[in-house]
């Protein structure tokens, strides 16, 4: 359950944003309708209860013209871009758009994605990177990261495409692309507000070549933090000490749902997107975020995964992480999933290549039943993952059912994963 602040005023504030927030909610009645005629008796339970799970769902129709071009029909399911949920690893997507783009803006300099990035440390918490044992040459890279990101969701790898990148270039080039609400200003890993505004020293490096350096930055950019958010009954602190108050989530990550769906959709169908909204990425570029997005753990050679542990719907919401499901060889998940706080979210372009089948869906839910954060007992395993699971499950069986006036050619989307 989402609280607020007990300060009369924070409170009626809060009571009235929230108002606010609900009446600007997006549900479609034929999507609603959708789930509910084909839910079982787990589903139905979440889905007579939005308040309780603070679910959000976007489904997207995909149409193909007969020259292939593809055109978009969303439906919603308590969608609202004011209704706060914690983004998680989510916002590893947007970060790895921009370490390209920003790779990419250095045109006049011998590097690249594949050149070799070292990590210095100039500022309180900051920790060296100077080697990757996992990397084919044994050095870290901004492709290398994010095959992890994508693969695993390595929150490492983030946290060095976020020190690349800095606060300042990351927001302000989301924003400049259309993504007014998306704020990302931490790293996964514990950091003051003000340790999260300076980012490393990093050297691009071809063998003992210096090839660019990045000074260390500190961030000045400002951001709105007037609309307080605060979860739970109560929290554990770093101490693992029992606070028993709502968390604060004001200054934290922020990606609505909506704005998560449309960066997915700009990546998958770049063409599709006027110029100046499209990120500054190259064809290249693409199909390398096309591989590692739907590429499985068991495929990957560098890095090499654990896969009792990094199972390959490890990171596969939609509809395969309840239950470890063995995902059909036909099929292919590009996507992205998020996994914090009792927040679990899955942002994916999902695609039967036998059947030609193709849609995106976009979901949050939040299982906490103790209100509790930070305690790592969350209902993930009996209600989160079978919630993803249902809802995949039915959106595609409605999909092999729906006529289509022109079968998709998804042949662009087709990899060979043997390859390193």
């Amino acid at each position: 359950m989402i609280r607020f602040t007990k300060h009369p005023l924070a409170l009626l504030s809060s009571l009235l944003f929230f108002c606010s927030a609900r009446a600007q909610e997006k549900t479609s009645e034929w999507f609603q309708q959708l789930l509910t005629s084909k839910a079982g008796p787990g589903l139905l339970q979440v889905l007579n209860h939005p308040d309780s799970f603070q679910y959000q769902v976007i489904y997207t129709v995909i149409d193909r013209d007969k020259e292939n071009r593809p055109s978009f029909t969303n439906h919603y399911l308590h969608v609202d871009a004011n209704r706060y949920f914690n983004p998680a690893s989510t916002v590893k997507l947007p970060t790895a758009l921009m370490a390209l783009q920003k790779i990419n803006s250095l045109y006049n300099l011998p590097v690249n994605k594949y050149s070799s990035m070292l990590t210095d440390s100039a500022f309180s918490g900051q920790t060296k990177v100077l080697s990757d044992t996992s990397s084919i040459k044994g050095f870290p890279s901004i492709a290398h990261y994010i095959k992890k990101i994508f693969l695993v969701s390595d929150n490492d790898a983030y946290n060095r495409l976020y020190e690349f990148t800095g606060q300042r270039y990351l927001n302000e080039n989301l924003w400049a692309k259309g993504f007014p609400q998306a704020r990302i200003v931490r790293r996964f890993t514990p950091m003051n507000e003000e340790e999260n505004r300076h980012t490393n020293p990093i050297r691009f490096m071809d063998g003992n070549r210096l090839l660019y350096r990045q000074s260390p930055v500190r961030s000045d950019l400002s951001f709105d933090y007037s609309k307080q958010v605060f979860i739970g009954n109560g929290y554990l602190d770093r101490n693992d000490s029992l606070i028993r108050q709502p968390m604060d989530f004001t200054r934290h990550n922020n990606l609505p749902l909506e704005t998560l769906h449309e960066m997915l959709r700009r990546v998958i169908f770049p063409e599709t997107v006027p110029p100046a909204n499209r990120f500054d990425l190259t064809p290249d570029d693409y199909r390398f975020l096309w591989q590692y997005m739907s590429e499985l753990p068991s495929e990957s050679k560098h890095p090499a995964y654990d896969t009792t542990e990094f199972f390959d719907s490890y990171t596969k919401f939609f509809w395969f992480k309840a239950g470890k499901q063995k995902i059909p060889e036909q099929i292919r998940s590009f996507n992205k999933t998020g996994w914090s706080y009792g927040f679990l979210t899955d942002a994916a372009y999902i695609v039967d290549f036998k059947n030609k089948v193709e849609f995106l869906i976009s979901g949050v839910i939040y299982v906490n039943r103790d209100a509790i954060l930070n305690d790592n007992k969350y209902e993930y395993t009996e209600i989160g993952y079978p919630f993803f699971r249902d809802v995949g499950k039915i959106i595609y069986e409605y999909e092999l059912s729906r006529k289509r006036k022109y079968s998709p050619d998804l042949s662009r989307y087709k990899f060979d994963y043997n390859k390193p």
